[in-house]
């Protein structure tokens, strides 16, 4: 077992008990037979329990995705599973899709105002010229708010707002109104207390359920939740409630290739029911509503921000170790981690689209 399992890892130039920082050092024997019957899934869940371990858990993933090893290895049962039941089911319904909600970002808003910048801001950052992850949210979401062409008075929707971080920022510095809506409740407490005296509501509020017309809609990070099949009525309720002149941008984490499932491990720990778009599923679900306008790809700031993050979840650990406790710790460092090196080897992309009605006049300029 141990040799099939190195014979494997050396199409990643990856050795097991080696002494590169991405090299794997296995405490237990019975890792190998476990990954090679479980996957992935068991890769993840033998890593929290202890069972190995890597001095740079970001590298390994980004020597073991490059060299695409997932299509080495025979699929295992959860996965195979898992795309199955993304076929019949819709695991995205207004009642399921509160799961993520209640599971990641109802966890607790003390973890996450330890772990990402100053304005809460949980997507990824635009590093172009930043020096610190604070200055690349702040980047990002100006960047976001020039590319809407935001002007005092505009009314905004925001799905999927979080803590606020985005309406908060474009109430303050461009005048406008916004209402952001979100499945978690911990985001609606804790944002609108942040955006207390500004024009900006925030809502516990599916998606599917705004009725409101707006001059702009914005969505940040929100899409990977929304699951293929319903891409299309996502595009529709976009499309009623914004403006027959106005603009959409959506900012999304992307794929490479179309899917309809998740990574196992992901979906059972960390994100429950969710999945990566491909390009050509948003342009499908987009066609005949909307018009492309423009498609900015900066997906390598990904690795930039997720390790970020992590070193902020890192230094600030023993403030809440009691609270969460080991096997939590080792979970996210391997859900930040390994998704920093999947972007790292640009397995995953971060594209902010601009949409325009079909039918609606005027000129876009793309702004970087």
């Amino acid at each position: 077992m141990k040799q099939a399992v190195q014979n494997l890892l050396d199409y990643a130039d990856v050795k097991i008990n080696g002494d590169r920082p991405w090299d794997i050092q296995v405490h237990n024997d019975k890792l190998y037979s476990r990954v090679l019957s479980g996957g992935s899934l068991a890769l993840g869940e033998s890593y929290m329990d202890g069972w190995w371990d890597v001095k740079e858990l970001d590298e390994f993933f980004s020597h073991i995705l490059s060299a695409n090893l997932d299509k080495k290895i025979r699929p295992s049962l959860p996965l195979v599973g898992g795309y199955i039941k993304s076929k019949i089911l819709n695991e995205q319904t207004k009642r399921k899709a509160r799961v993520v909600g209640e599971r990641h970002y109802d966890i607790g808003n003390d973890l996450y105002e330890r772990m990402l910048d100053k304005r809460m801001t949980y997507t990824c950052g635009y590093w172009k010229d930043a020096k610190s992850l604070d200055e690349a949210q702040e980047a990002k979401l100006d960047l976001t708010c020039r590319k809407l062409g935001l002007k005092p008075g505009m009314k905004v929707l925001d799905i999927g707002c979080g803590w606020g971080s985005f309406a908060i920022f474009a109430a303050r510095k461009y005048g406008v109104e916004v209402v952001g809506v979100t499945i978690s409740k911990e985001q609606v407490e804790l944002g609108n207390i942040r955006a207390a005296g500004l024009p900006v509501e925030l809502r516990f509020q599916d998606y599917r359920d705004v009725q409101d017309k707006f001059d702009r809609i914005v969505s940040l990070g929100m899409f990977e939740h929304v699951g293929k099949k319903n891409y299309r009525e996502y595009m529709k309720v976009v499309e009623r409630c914004l403006k027959d002149d106005g603009l959409f941008l959506l900012h999304t984490i992307g794929g490479n290739k179309s899917t309809s499932s998740t990574d196992p491990w992901i979906a059972k720990y960390i994100f429950p029911n969710s999945m990566l778009p491909s390009a050509a599923q948003i342009t499908k679900s987009a066609e005949g509503i909307f018009r492309l306008e423009d498609w900015h790809n900066f997906g390598p700031y990904y690795d930039n921000t997720l390790m970020a993050w992590f070193n902020n979840f890192h230094s600030h650990w023993g403030e809440i170790k009691e609270k969460y406790g080991d096997r939590f710790y080792r979970m996210w460092k391997y859900y930040l981690l390994a998704c920093a090196g999947s972007f790292r080897s640009r397995k995953n992309q971060l594209w902010q689209i601009v949409l325009a009605k079909v039918g609606s006049v005027g000129r876009y300029e793309s702004i970087r």
